[in-house]
């Protein structure tokens, strides 16, 4: 398995520092781990382009196992806080835009999906290391900053959950592929968004239909794990109406399975096997 690094997940959960009214359209926050050499906080300030005013944090390694420690082992976590962020306030409106370097695991939609979840919006957001990690740690970091940016808090069983949610998101990636995990579970969230399942059957219905429509097949763990996560979901305080507009929003950028090679030619099955039907039909009335 992986090993689990350090990110800079962290950054949202700062006390604020700058109040709502301050935050403004292009204001940046960047967050460093607390284990980097200065030769490397150096290095990862100059790939940002950090400007000379911009508000920087330390994330550190007892953040990161406080969101983490629940959800993979204390091991994987590790010791040290290496990766990096940069935040940039949007203007209202504008959504979520994620970036990436030097991460290896979490790709840039399954940050983007679970940062939805977690009540971010309209930010650009850059997610760094100075060498190859896997980027599990990087969620808490980017809500640690958002809090600070916006002065809003994110409640902590909140932080749990979009942690819980990317770390399960990238292990289904590794058996039905990274954007077909991301879509099964941007898709879920905008039905819960929009009619909460009432039951874990109705949930369970609701997780097997989605997947059938994308024409993914789940193993019965996996769809256990979902069905435990999306509960846990459906149990705290999340907007669900702000999740809705989000994912509405990025919807273009978390679909991207649909426009892989992969989702082509999922899409043409289904062209091909109506068209089927349809000849069937015409044979069988004489059309």
């Amino acid at each position: 398995m992986k090993k689990w690094f350090t990110i800079f997940i962290l950054l949202l959960f700062m006390i604020p520092s700058v109040s709502l009214a301050d935050a403004i359209e292009g204001d940046v926050i960047i967050t460093l781990g607390e284990n980097l050499t200065e030769q490397q906080k150096q290095q990862i300030l100059k790939e940002m382009n950090a400007p000379e005013n911009a508000e920087i944090i330390t994330v550190t390694n007892a953040e990161e196992h406080k969101y983490l420690g629940d959800i993979i082992p204390k091991g994987q976590i590790g010791t040290k806080a290496i990766s990096s962020s940069k935040i940039t306030i949007g203007a209202p409106g504008s959504g979520l835009q994620v970036e990436t370097n030097n991460i290896n695991w979490v790709t840039k939609e399954m940050y983007m999906n679970a940062l939805i979840t977690a009540g971010v919006k309209d930010a650009v957001i850059y997610i760094t290391a100075p060498f190859p990690v896997s980027g599990t740690a990087a969620l808490t970091g980017l809500m640690k900053a958002y809090e600070l940016s916006s002065n809003e808090v994110i409640p902590d069983e909140v932080k749990k959950v979009a942690n819980e949610e990317m770390i399960k998101t990238a292990q289904l990636g590794e058996s039905i592929g990274n954007d077909k995990a991301v879509a099964l579970l941007a898709k879920i969230k905008e039905e819960i968004a929009k009619n909460p399942p009432k039951t874990d059957a109705d949930m369970r219905a609701l997780i097997e239909r989605i997947a059938q429509e994308l024409g993914i097949t789940l193993t019965e763990d996996e769809i256990n794990s979902l069905l435990s996560l999306l509960n846990k979901m459906k149990n705290v305080n999340i907007d669900w109406n702000q999740v809705n507009e989000q994912l509405a929003q990025a919807k273009d950028k978390l679909s991207a399975f649909l426009q892989t090679e992969e989702g082509r030619t999922f899409i043409q099955r289904i062209v091909d096997i109506l068209r089927e039907i349809w000849n069937t039909l015409r044979g069988a009335f004489g059309a």
